[in-house]
């Protein structure tokens, strides 16, 4: 029998956030960390660890460590990387900051330095910085992959990806491509992995405003197009089936006018259709397609595929993209409800883009408010059945449970997390040498403010309502977070090098 060793705290940062701070996006659910922990064999607190859950499940995570320059938005704060690793029933987790070069050098200056989403450009204290919009911090707080046994943090709007290792959370530098990094742009959150390609697209105020990228599997960059858009854009992600990609304009972007004074105020053009480019992952400009659907807004595609003649897309349509200021709620709730799921009204919706007639046909898959969907990523790009995704405590950016869409019957399961208690983005674990679907594990970490601890969950994803198969107890309460992804223990190099996954990671 093995002993259960005890976390052990590796650095602690300094915070200068306020100790008043009344911040629901700071505080709460919200609260960021300071400190960094190692911890094996993460205690049981119910049910049983399966022995064929092999790999590593990671989240990041948006955790300040200083105040914004002046009105603080929850997609501003530093990247957190947080991995708990499976193999042979035993557990380890990990938590790290981003090394990104604005962590450190707000890190040396003791403060803020470049202003975030909800702020203007001119209260940067650096000459420069990065995004789309350019003068802000790229926190790589946003997305997480695993391309080539190495772990990718993103910024949702445009900037370096972060080169990590999935196990240990080491800080492995820059992604440089081979040279061929389009540091010009960046790259934009939610780049896609398909087998050892990667898939990117970038974004800027600059013509010809978005461009895609292909990434083979020794790390080179081996094709780009650029994709002409009628001015500047906020797409916030693609989609790939095995033979296209899709890229997006929707009709809320930065209002024009004030774009011109440097004001970047984003407005839903109602008039506006939505629109898509559907492009041959090794096609030209001219092989573009362009395809007009129903005005809207979609944050998160989980997946695409091809079925005959027709591209078919999945996403979570926005009923209200621009929610109005209703009166209810706190300033707070007032502030942020373009945030909210229920404000935002997110629903599965299908579309089918026709490569032969040029039709669109689209239709909403549920009533169910849900976001932030996943599937088993062994069918990413292909026909899939079924999507994983979180439903949302009303008027704030927090998940309150899980949702599966059987999209072969309609049938949905739900599981709800105790009031108070808040859910991660969850990943799908496929079981190996699973035949069915559906056949492997969901795996989501929560922040219970009951308890003030936070738990990795982990259920059987045939039956999600059952609730979860094990829960394991972190070493401390985390911050609510974005997005996350899970990396097969045969994706990663040295994983079964050694007699056990402590070993693997080097301890």
């Amino acid at each position: 029998m093995s002993l259960r060793t005890h976390p052990e705290v590796v650095a602690t940062f300094l915070s200068t956030l306020p100790p008043d701070d009344d911040h629901p996006y700071r505080t709460g659910p919200w609260r960021p960390q300071t400190t960094e922990w190692d911890s094996d064999d993460l205690e049981v607190v119910a049910g049983t660890v399966p022995d064929d859950l092999d790999g590593v499940y990671l989240r990041n995570t948006e955790n300040p460590l200083h105040p914004a320059l002046k009105n603080y938005h929850p997609f501003d704060g530093d990247g957190m990387l947080h991995i708990v690793g499976f193999r042979d029933g035993k557990t380890f987790y990990r938590n790290r900051f981003v090394r990104t070069d604005g962590f450190l050098a707000e890190n040396e200056a003791g403060g803020p330095l470049w202003p975030g989403i909800a702020e203007p450009i001119e209260l940067s204290r650096r000459d420069h910085g990065w995004g789309a919009r350019t003068l802000m911090k790229d926190a790589s707080s946003t997305d997480v992959i695993v391309h080539r046994g190495v772990a990718l943090t993103s910024h949702y709007q445009c900037g370096d990806l972060y080169r990590i290792d999935p196990c240990t959370g080491d800080a492995l530098g820059k992604e440089s491509w081979n040279g061929g990094f389009p540091h010009d742009w960046g790259v934009s959150a939610h780049p896609k992995v398909d087998g050892g390609e990667l898939l990117y697209f970038s974004y800027s105020k600059q013509a010809p405003y978005l461009r895609y990228g292909a990434v083979s599997d020794t790390g080179d960059v081996v094709h780009t197009v650029d994709v002409e858009l009628p001015g500047p854009r906020l797409p916030h992600d693609m989609a790939f089936t095995e033979n296209y990609v899709i890229l997006n304009d929707f009709p809320l972007f930065w209002d024009a006018a004030l774009l011109e004074h440097n004001i970047h105020l984003p407005r839903f053009h109602r008039d506006t259709p939505s629109r898509f480019a559907v492009i041959p992952r090794r096609g030209d400009a001219s092989q573009i397609r362009w395809f007009e659907a129903d005005p809207t807004y979609v944050l998160h595609f989980p997946n695409a595929y091809e079925d005959g003649d027709e591209i078919v897309l999945d996403g979570f349509f926005q009923g209200d993209p621009e929610p109005a200021d209703n009166g209810m709620g706190n300033k707070w709730q007032r502030a942020f409800r373009f945030l909210a799921l229920d404000r935002m009204q997110a629903r599965l919706h299908r579309w089918r883009f026709n490569l032969v007639t040029g039709e669109v046909r689209e239709e909403q898959l549920t009533d169910s408010i849900s976001e932030f969907g996943m599937i088993n990523p062994d069918y990413a790009g292909r026909a899939h059945r079924y999507t994983y995704a979180a439903t949302g405590k009303p008027s704030w950016f927090l998940f309150d449970g899980l949702l599966k869409h059987d999209l072969h019957t309609g049938r949905e399961e739900r599981f709800a997390f105790d009031d108070g208690v808040y859910g991660s983005e969850t990943a799908m674990a496929p079981r190996p040498g699973g035949t069915a679907e559906d056949d492997g594990y969901l795996i989501t970490l929560t922040t219970d403010m009951n308890t003030d601890a936070s738990y990795c969950l982990v259920f059987d994803a045939a039956r999600v309502a059952d609730g979860p198969v094990c829960t394991l107890a972190l070493p401390e309460r985390i911050s609510s977070g974005t997005h996350s992804t899970w990396a097969a223990g045969s994706e990663l190099p040295r994983w079964r090098d050694s007699d056990s996954a402590a070993a693997a990671i080097g301890l």
